[in-house]
Parts: structure tokens; C-alpha cells; sequence
């Protein structure tokens, strides 16, 4: 199952929407398509869909899914990460009218290059191809998130370790 989040932005994600229903309808997507719509307007054809579903149900199909694909929200993309899965992000775009700046193109480019462990896919005629290498893609990602706390914190015990020595 792929599961798709776009967040809870009031301005509409169609582009990600209208792609994903594609993709279903060609059969290049074989597996389930549940899709939590939010604030969209397009209401998809071939893939299951909610506006908007509770979070702990979210957190079953996250856990649940083969590929999660978000929008570049932090908390929707840390989300899979939590469950160890590499998400999909599609960042929305000012351009498209999906959000007011393209502070989520910049934000999950710089998560990608920084972590290594999310897929950022501008460009959603590019989606297909990215499902259906997925697996090859993920081979060798982490699929993790350490938190800048923790990573801070182990690296002041072994200096203080190394203080005391």
C-alpha cells in the first residue's frame, strides 16, 4: 500500500493529487493508493481518499505502508521517519499556488542533503519512475532521523569523557 499525505494547508495540493490518480489509473501504481486529501480540491478517481483522517489512524497506514509519500511538511515527513520508513516528499510550490513561498522546496532539499534518508521529488512527472525504482533507491538510505539533541549529547559525553580521563 502507498499511502499520501499532503498535510492540513488550506491552499489545495492538486498537482501531487491529480499525478497519483494518474499513475493508479495507468497501472504504472499496482498496489492500494489511500490518500488523505486535506484542503484539495480534486477528488481522486482510482485511489482511496479521505480530507482528512485522525492522526493515530495516520500513524496505522504510515506503519502500515510500503511507500509514504508526503508533501514537504516537517512533521508529515518525520512522521515515516519515526517508523523507519524513507518517505517520498513532494514539496509544494508557490508557483502552483500550493503554498505562499517555496520555503518547502528549500527546507527538504536541504533535509536530503544534510540527513540522506528522504527522496525529494520536485517535479511530479518524475513520480513514476521514483515508485517504481523505490526499492533500489532506499537500498542503502538510513532510515532514521537522529535528532540534532541527541546527536549534541553524545558528542559533549564523550568530550567530557575524554576530559576525565
Amino acid at each position: 500500500m502507498i499511502f499520501v499525505t499532503v498535510g492540513t494547508h488550506e491552499q489545495p495540493f492538486n498537482r501531487l493529487l491529480i499525478e497519483m490518480d494518474k499513475l493508479k489509473e495507468s497501472g504504472v501504481i499496482k498496489e492500494d493508493v489511500i490518500i488523505q486529501t486535506g484542503f484539495s480540491t480534486y477528488e481522486p478517481k482510482y485511489c482511496q481518499w479521505n480530507k482528512l483522517y485522525p492522526y493515530q489512524e495516520m500513524l496505522e497506514m504510515v506503519d502500515k505502508a510500503r511507500i509514504v509519500i508526503t508533501h514537504g511538511g516537517p512533521s508529515s515527513f518525520i512522521m515515516p521517519l519515526q517508523v523507519g520508513k524513507i518517505p517520498i516528499v513532494v514539496p509544494r510550490k508557490s508557483r502552483f499556488n500550493e503554498h505562499v513561498n517555496d520555503h518547502q522546496v528549500d527546507f527538504s532539499k536541504a533535509v536530503a542533503e544534510r540527513q540522506g534518508n528522504i527522496i525529494v521529488v520536485e517535479d511530479v512527472a518524475k513520480l513514476g519512475q521514483i515508485l517504481t525504482d523505490y526499492d533500489k533507491i532506499v537500498a542503502d538510505m538510513p532510515a532514521s532521523m537522529k535528532s540534532n539533541n541527541s546527536v549534541f549529547n553524545e558528542r559533549l559525553e564523550k568530550l567530557v569523557q575524554r576530559l576525565f580521563k
